[in-house]
């Protein structure tokens, strides 16, 4: 794939500035994954996708081995190399493509599911040794075909399959017969994951539901068990498309897009985080930044990026009135992407005359010029090949530097100057290791940098004499966010685990104020919440002020007051109004938190008495995806 260099794009307001860009022929374009499959004593990764291939990755001989099923039911068996590809063999030929796949847990025999059959290959010879056709009844109606939506191949030979017809089946690969069945749904059965220990799988089902089967003694003193299902779990409003097993929850996503995480509570020992009911409907990470010089708001979506102008109101109310728009927001840029690969990361700097953004084979670094309503974009050409991916990007308080995190565990610092840049300095991670940054932290004086790596560990950077100054002690949670006081320069940092830590970077050390947080402890309904916190920022007139949130709340910490405890209200700080002043302010507590905001994606302070969010309602999302599929109850 190809892109021009450095050419002018132009947009208007409410237009659109696209890459260019041109396709070679015959350039592979990678699809939608539809199912995976690991075997943990070969170290091999099977994906099945979307247009009919199956890939078989080897992750332990520094070499990819790739199974394609092709449209026309042959199947091929490549080497990946790091220097070529190439070609092994033919596997035996199909009839129809592979919507679902399972390795042997030895290694040596593939179950894939197609329609109207599931066939059972030799991994050595690509032969298929069996073909075990499916069912085409459902409630005693033929279908004109079944699709074998999943399978999973146990130890003991054993291939369960699941389709289009509601079933779960039972098959013996050695035979290629049908042990036994189970209707378990009036449409299609989707997904299905096994337990490590193979005495337990769950499925998920069209309609919204998910079922959990477990191997139990046919009687009480019997050595003989058998597959009885147990529990169905209604979670979803539609199709679970993808399911999960780990040793203590099932967990299942779907077309509502919500990620569901059922804790199985005879597997969890004590009464924690991990035996709370968890659903996850928005990812964990920013997707939008901001220009606060320019009022900008830069939305990331998986294949473009849109640049937007806030609106603005001359009216004036009391607190908690919605006041009408003197001018309303200005949709001024559509970024478009090239070919199918998804953005990682984006950001805009905050005089707002930078966009860069990363895709996983590509970097991108736009200038803009605004001339009144109209908006040139230039794209940077001849970006270093050392910037092809990055999987976090930070402009400078002043715009004039910029940090890429890469995806080998480096990080950049690029000097931005008028429509040019000069790579100043990279910092390589520690020898042995290739950690990679997954948050970024700098200094309003851009002094400080502070990184934040997959292991829970954040080291900070000195950017002027471009060294390591400092490495934060370990924690076993890993960083959600983080943020560095501009007065100050203390480092705040919220953990998974809702704890939050202060630490002085002159100092090389945590503060007295986090010291005695640690000691106290945090609120107990506080440490209950399941949704990380995403955004830290801090006031510029309130330095005892830190600014926090996540998807349901937002919070002002007040550290100049005392911490709450566990009979406190954590919710309502303040008794009544018409209590004294003296009342009020010897029962009030550091926690200031608002619940108004349906979920929000982001939250930041513009100026001192300006601050922006953006909710995404839920009621929003359900509306745009399809209806789901029509239960009749009893008496309609």
């Amino acid at each position: 794939r190809s892109t021009s260099g450095a050419e002018p794009e132009s947009a208007r307001a409410r237009g659109a500035g696209a890459e260019r860009g041109e396709r070679r022929e015959g350039e592979c374009a990678a699809a939608g994954i539809r199912c995976v499959a690991y075997n943990n004593q070969s170290n091999r990764l099977a994906v099945s996708r979307t247009d009919g291939t199956v890939e078989v990755y080897n992750l332990s001989a520094n070499y990819f081995q790739e199974k394609v099923g092709c449209e026309d039911g042959s199947v091929k068996l490549f080497q990946i190399t790091p220097d070529k590809i190439q070609f092994e063999r033919n596997f035996d030929r199909q009839k129809s493509r592979i919507l679902s796949l399972s390795w042997h847990p030895s290694g040596t025999h593939i179950a894939a599911g197609s329609i109207d059959y599931i066939s059972v290959f030799d991994v050595k010879s690509g032969s298929a040794i069996h073909k075990m056709i499916v069912d085409r009844q459902h409630m005693g109606v033929s279908k004109r075909k079944c699709i074998v939506w999943g399978v999973a191949f146990l130890s003991d030979g054993t291939v369960i399959s699941v389709d289009s017809a509601g079933k779960v089946q039972f098959w013996d690969s050695a035979t290629g017969t049908l042990v036994k069945s189970h209707l378990i749904a009036n449409a299609d059965v989707q997904s299905i994951a096994v337990a490590e220990q193979e005495d337990s799988f769950v499925v998920g089902t069209a309609e919204g539901t998910v079922f959990h089967f477990q191997l139990v003694p046919v009687t009480s003193n019997s050595s003989e068990k058998q597959w009885v299902r147990t529990k169905p779990f209604q979670h979803h409003t539609h199709d679970v498309r993808t399911v999960a097993h780990s040793p203590t929850a099932l967990i299942s996503g779907g077309t509502d897009t919500h990620l569901v995480i059922r804790p199985l509570m005879e597997k969890v020992e004590v009464k924690n985080y991990d035996a709370a009911l968890r659903k996850i409907t928005f990812p964990h990470r920013r997707l939008i930044s901001c220009s606060k010089k320019r009022q900008l708001l830069l939305f990331q979506f998986a294949h473009h990026l849109e640049l937007w102008r806030l609106g603005s109101t001359v009216a004036t109310g009391k607190n908690g009135d919605t006041l009408p728009l003197s001018k309303n927001a200005d949709h001024l840029l559509h970024l478009k992407t090239k070919g199918p690969e998804n953005i990682i990361c984006s950001c805009i700097s905050p005089c707002g005359s930078w966009i860069a953004y990363s895709t996983v084979s590509r970097f991108f670094l736009y200038r803009l010029n605004y001339e009144h309503d109209n908006i040139s974009l230039k794209r940077v050409s001849k970006m270093p090949p050392f910037l092809r991916c990055a999987l976090q990007i930070l402009f400078s308080e002043d715009s004039t530097k910029l940090f890429v995190a890469s995806n080998q565990g480096a990080l950049h610092i690029v000097q931005l100057s008028g429509g040019s840049f000069k790579h100043l300095h990279a910092f390589q991670p520690q020898s042995g290791t290739v950690e990679a940054m997954c948050l970024l932290a700098v200094s309003s004086d851009g002094n400080w940098l502070a990184a934040s790596g997959t292991s829970a560990g954040v080291h900070v950077y000195n950017v002027k004499q471009l060294k390591l100054h400092c490495t934060v002690p370990a924690y076993n949670f890993p960083v959600t966010a983080m943020a560095i006081a501009p007065n100050t320069n203390n480092l705040v940092i919220a953990h998974s685990d809702q704890q939050v830590f202060e630490y002085s970077i002159p100092d090389k050390q945590y503060t007295d104020w986090s010291r005695t947080v640690q000691k106290q402890g945090f609120h107990h309904l506080w440490l209950q919440r399941d949704t990380p916190i995403t955004h830290i920022s801090f006031h510029p007139k309130r330095p005892m002020h830190i600014l926090l949130h996540d998807a349901y709340m937002f919070c002002i910490i007040d550290k100049s007051l005392p911490l709450p405890n566990d009979k406190t209200l954590l919710y309502n700080p303040f008794p009544p109004t018409n209590e004294s002043d003296v009342i009020r302010r010897r029962t009030a507590h550091a926690f200031k938190i608002s619940k108004i905001y349906k979920p929000l994606l982001f939250m930041d302070l513009l100026d001192e008495r300006t601050l922006v969010a953006v909710e995404r309602p839920l009621d929003d999302i359900i509306a745009q995806l399809p209806p789901p599929i029509k239960k009749k109850k009893f008496g309609t």
